[in-house]
């Protein structure tokens, strides 16, 4: 088993395998009786190749390309009327912050990995963009099962050195993806209030219906501190000495004001919107999630 299958926790998939991942709107999308779609009929058509992983069923191997390059491709198929989910997960250097035993970014790869995950199960494909203030990997969506390892491999590499922007990025992967369908973001939304909902505000334009993982640590949510702190910048942030009693109430102000603010934004756009804290066990948090969310969902 290779190192990176740690990112699919046998109790969380335990638990939401039961679940499915429902399209509230509809979208380009209909495979077994699960999504709504304003399409008929079904067909197969070539997206792209991409490198052979162990596992992969190797019907799909191209041997011209083999032939000409001495190495292994897979041909990947577009089905166009599956149900499309696209994973945006922020690696920019705020989503390194961990006041426990994971980081932001840890925790979002949990998320990331088990929704791909449930979704593939679902027989519907699913593709991913890593990003931080530029789209630094992006994945076509695929639904062959082998996909779940190409998608845990680009995240196990990810690096996060960069800060984020937001109405940049959403607007780039807006612009390659070429069907409706689900776009989940899963950031701390670390930017400027107007830029993450003016990202958004694209998705939803597009017609595709947005959910918004938040992530946060819960001492970001708390900032327990007391004694005098040097605060590391994070994102080209520089480092700040501070007396934490003295600065704790106009901070969680500030916070308590920017999350009320973009959730207001993602109700009023029609988008959803989950705060999670890094600290809760991840198998509660997705499963109630996806349960209210079944309940809702267009049928």
């Amino acid at each position: 088993m290779e190192d990176y299958q740690r990112y699919l926790e046998p109790a969380t998939l335990n638990k939401i395998d039961r679940l499915e991942l429902k399209a509230r709107l509809i979208v380009e999308g209909f495979i077994a009786g699960l999504h709504k779609s304003p399409y008929h009929g079904f067909s197969v058509e070539f997206a792209e190749h991409r490198e052979y992983v162990p596992g992969d069923d190797i019907r799909h191997v191209d041997w011209k390309v083999y032939g000409k390059s001495d190495r292994y491709y897979i041909k990947q198929y577009e089905e166009e009327t599956n149900l499309a989910l696209h994973i945006l997960l922020d690696m920019s250097e705020s989503m390194a912050y961990g006041s426990g035993p994971v980081t932001k970014f840890e925790y979002a790869s949990y998320v990331a990995a088990s929704l791909a995950h449930l979704v593939l199960n679902q027989r519907d494909s699913v593709g991913l963009a890593l990003f931080d203030d530029e789209v630094r990997q992006f994945v076509r969506a695929s639904s062959h099962p082998s996909h779940i390892n190409v998608l845990l491999r680009e995240i196990d590499r990810a690096s996060k050195v960069a800060k984020t922007d937001m109405a940049a990025i959403f607007h780039d992967v807006a612009e390659r993806i070429s069907k409706r369908g689900i776009v989940i973001v899963i950031s701390d939304f670390f930017d400027g209030i107007d830029s993450v909902v003016k990202g958004l505000r694209h998705f939803r334009h597009k017609g595709h219906d947005v959910i918004c993982f938040h992530i946060l640590d819960p001492f970001e949510a708390s900032f327990p501190f007391e004694r005098m702190t040097l605060f590391e910048g994070l994102e080209a942030k520089p480092e700040i000495l501070a007396n934490p009693r003295a600065v704790r109430k106009a901070y969680l102000e500030e916070v308590n004001r920017f999350l009320r603010d973009l959730r207001a934004h993602c109700l009023k756009h029609r988008i959803d919107y989950k705060r999670i804290q890094s600290d809760e066990p991840l198998d509660v948090a997705l499963s109630t999630y996806l349960a209210a969310r079944a309940g809702e969902a267009i049928s």
